[in-house]
């Protein structure tokens, strides 16, 4: 199976290494950037199966590249391998920390960076169980920033751009929990959506609203303590 990898460094040499040393296996298809600004562009229209990425670059360096990347639902589940001199364990630790998979120390053996790059891409069952954890993990943030937009709201603070807020992650996570098969948050989530609709034209009530927020909070509580029970179950 033909897997895209696409390599980012601002070395032009080293560029060129890893292109011939991944293209030892006919099944890689890479693609190389000299910034992470220029990947970050890329991979709107080239999805990759997994990113070599450099940590020491200028202007954005690979520990920032990674934030967008995974700040962004299309690009939040893609697998990420740091390439770096600094390989010390504190290093090695902040990587992980970052939401790398793996790391690659510099210098790097060009015959056996393709078999080292394998190593870190998950078959695929095992990348969607990661990507659900993922999805999980990003409704916690977007409760505490709906929870923020409300509080604002409440305030009687900028009450339109509050609403926006909450409808457009509402939106986000009415489709996104389907697809990970979490369909009660997914049903939670749209009728958040339409409960801010509704309360924008006048159909609906605030009141309304913060029940349907209460339901979305719920619905993820249920699912978290419910995937600590499985996770539990399987040690």
């Amino acid at each position: 199976m033909t897997l895209r990898v696409l390599h980012v460094d601002d070395e032009p040499d080293i560029r060129e290494v890893v292109e011939l040393s991944l293209g030892l296996d006919p099944d890689l298809v890479v693609r190389s950037c000299a910034s992470g600004e220029e990947a970050l562009g890329v991979i709107e229209d080239w999805a990759p199966a997994i990113i070599l990425l450099d940590m020491m670059m200028p202007e954005m360096d690979g520990a920032a590249t990674l934030g967008h990347l995974r700040s962004n639902p299309r690009t939040s589940h893609i697998p990420v391998v740091f390439m770096t001199a600094r390989a010390q364990s504190r290093e090695l630790d902040l990587f992980r920390s970052l939401g790398a998979v793996g790391v690659i120390p510099k210098p790097f053996d060009p015959m056996a960076l393709a078999a080292s790059l394998r190593a870190h891409i998950a078959p695929p069952v095992s990348r969607l169980d990661a990507m659900r954890q993922e999805f999980l993990h990003r409704v916690d943030g977007d409760l505490i920033a709906m929870a923020r937009h409300w509080s604002t709201m409440e305030d009687g603070t900028d009450v339109s751009s509050s609403l926006a807020g909450i409808r457009n992650i509402a939106h986000k996570l009415a489709g996104a929990g389907g697809i990970f098969g979490f369909d009660e948050i997914s049903q939670a989530a749209a009728a958040l959506e339409e409960a801010v609709i509704n309360g924008c034209d006048g159909s609906g009530s605030v009141s309304e609203i913060g029940s349907a927020l209460d339901r979305v909070t719920a619905c993820a509580e249920t699912r978290r303590v419910g995937q600590k029970t499985t996770d539990r179950n399987y040690k």
